[in-house]
């Protein structure tokens, strides 16, 4: 009797930490960290304990995650995670594709002949305009300028530098930041115009969808992901993370939540 008490035990101790199984992730804070606490409930439900930890910048999740810190991290987008498995040798995947965050231009309140017209012709004639300092961001906003007249770069380069950069008609002077720093840069009036992550800007204060001078493509590659480790891609608690995040449920949160300023990429 008393073996069979303990057989019952230790079958209700195994059940229990299968139960409570946990996942760690480092986010951004908005709206990845936003997204992922929508989701904790759900995957409580399975079974995962969701611990989430904030990041404030693109270096230090990768690390995380490849030091086994963390088991995953969601706030790149997938040229970005490409660029730093090319520059760091290392093997991070993408686990599931979630959002697009398009990218911003926003004008200081003395660029208001710009942001009443929203044409590159209007542009001040030697303009600041900052865009974050991390070789993927950058191509993005370059790209983004070129888009609507205000420079030109290279033909045939995907993520272009400043370098790259070959014709400037209205003479603006190209300042790269640290993203974080954009919003602070700009609201300082240390520069006119600022390209910044819808992320960021949402943290600054700054509706993407109501400030912004220029926004985005909805058609851009630029998909946030969540990236893992290369063995771990197939685990059961990263395809409940991956089916948490890209849910009916999410994509209707993402609707609600962020009124076009994300899209849901699923």
């Amino acid at each position: 009797m008393k073996k069979l008490l303990l057989s019952v035990i230790c079958a209700g101790v195994s059940v229990n930490v299968l139960a409570n199984e946990t996942i760690t992730i480092g986010a951004s804070s908005v709206p990845h960290a936003d997204m992922l606490r929508f989701i904790k409930p759900t995957l409580a439900k399975q079974g995962y304990d969701l611990k989430i930890t904030e990041f404030s910048d693109y270096i230090t999740p990768n690390i995380a995650v490849l030091q086994k810190q963390l088991d995953a991290n969601f706030f790149q987008t997938k040229p970005y995670l490409a660029q730093y498995n090319k520059d760091h040798q290392s093997d991070l995947v993408d686990l599931v594709d979630v959002h697009l965050e398009p990218m911003g231009a926003y004008a200081d309140a003395r660029e208001v002949k710009f942001i009443k017209s929203k044409k590159a012709s209007d542009l001040i004639p030697g303009s600041k305009i900052a865009v974050p300092n991390d070789p993927t961001n950058e191509g993005r906003a370059l790209n983004i300028l070129e888009a609507n007249g205000v420079i030109k770069v290279k033909a045939g380069v995907a993520l272009p530098t400043k370098k790259d950069i070959i014709a400037n008609p209205y003479k603006v002077e190209v300042i790269e930041l640290d993203p974080a720093m954009l919003p602070r840069a700009l609201k300082g009036n240390q520069v006119d115009v600022a390209l910044i992550n819808s992320n960021i800007a949402m943290q600054a204060g700054l509706n993407p969808t109501k400030d912004a001078i220029i926004v985005e493509s909805k058609s851009s590659p630029f998909a946030n992901l969540v990236a893992v480790r290369s063995d771990e891609v197939n685990l059961p608690k990263m395809k409940a993370l991956a089916k948490a995040l890209t849910s009916p449920e999410m994509k209707k949160f993402i609707q609600q939540q962020y009124h076009g300023a994300v899209v849901a990429a699923f």
